[in-house]
């Protein structure tokens, strides 16, 4: 089970450390890994609380997949259209085409086959 701390609870554990509880103390007291608490440490002396806010389940940057990707102007609809075209280039001089769409999509070998 996870457990999710919110950064004043974990600049709370953070400052109770500091002030000279022992790390094993500090594990039995509030249930947390030793390592769990260094790391949330490096982090607070680097960025300060903004370091232990969670990134959980947030996606940084853009590496949706291009079926998912809304393109923002003309140009970027065109290149998005291009990549299309050259995954499916490279897919086809390996021999594969797509047979079906969404999860009954299957990719079947061309080789040895007549597709003329």
């Amino acid at each position: 089970m996870s457990n999710m701390r919110s950064p004043e609870e974990k600049e709370m554990i953070l400052k109770d450390y500091l002030s000279g509880t022992g790390i094993m103390e500090i594990e039995k007291k509030y249930s947390v890994n030793n390592a769990v608490v260094y790391r949330w440490l490096k982090k607070y002396n680097e960025f300060g609380i903004e370091g232990l806010k969670s990134n959980t389940g947030k996606k940084v940057g853009g590496s949706k997949g291009i079926h998912l990707r809304k393109p923002k102007n003309k140009i970027e609809e065109l290149e998005l259209e291009l990549m299309k075209k050259d995954i499916e280039i490279a897919r086809l001089k390996k021999g594969y085409n797509v047979k079906g769409v969404g999860q009954e999509k299957e990719f079947v070998t061309t080789f040895n086959k007549n597709t003329k």
